[in-house]
């Protein structure tokens, strides 16, 4: 975490000085531009970080373990790919329920299919995606996915077992 911090802040240092460098108050607008980002995401951030710290304290480690450990095999591959095709809201909701779950006991399947799902199906995206693209694109779109958030649950449950120093 510290690597991508810290590349990321020389890259706001650097882009920083390239607006200055051009002049007409275009870091300033930046900086604005950053501010505006910041209100709308910091609340949700702070939220969604409650919301894994509560899973992780709330959730006895017996069924976090039978339900969703590694051990929990296809169930638990199952229920990641339904939790993360129901997840509301972008990266800073669920990548901090994921992790919250992943330091609780969670397998790496089913976190696997968390995300995979969250990404693919996305149920809060789809009257969007209905609206924009249409109703017959989004079901071709949802039915050529389906099976992907379970598939890469399970193959990262077969051949990465261990990775996340779980059983």
């Amino acid at each position: 975490m510290l690597i991508a911090t810290l590349i990321m802040a020389c890259a706001a240092v650097v882009l920083s000085f390239l607006a200055y460098k051009r002049g007409s108050g275009a870091h300033v607008e930046g900086f604005r531009s950053a501010g505006g980002m910041m209100l709308q995401i910091v609340p949700l951030l702070f939220f969604a970080f409650i919301v894994a710290g509560m899973a992780r304290v709330l959730l006895p480690e017996e069924m976090l373990s039978r339900w969703i450990g590694q051990r929990s095999g296809l169930r638990g591959i199952f229920l990641g790919s339904i939790a993360g095709g129901l997840c509301p809201g972008g990266p800073y909701v669920s990548m901090p329920i994921a992790a919250g779950l992943l330091k609780a006991g969670a397998g790496i399947g089913t976190m696997v299919a968390f995300m995979t799902a969250w990404s693919l199906w996305a149920v809060a995206r789809l009257p969007m995606e209905v609206g924009i693209l249409g109703w017959k694109f989004t079901l071709v779109r949802l039915a050529t996915t389906v099976l992907f958030p379970p598939l890469a649950g399970l193959l990262a449950m077969i051949f990465f077992r261990g990775a996340l120093g779980g059983g």
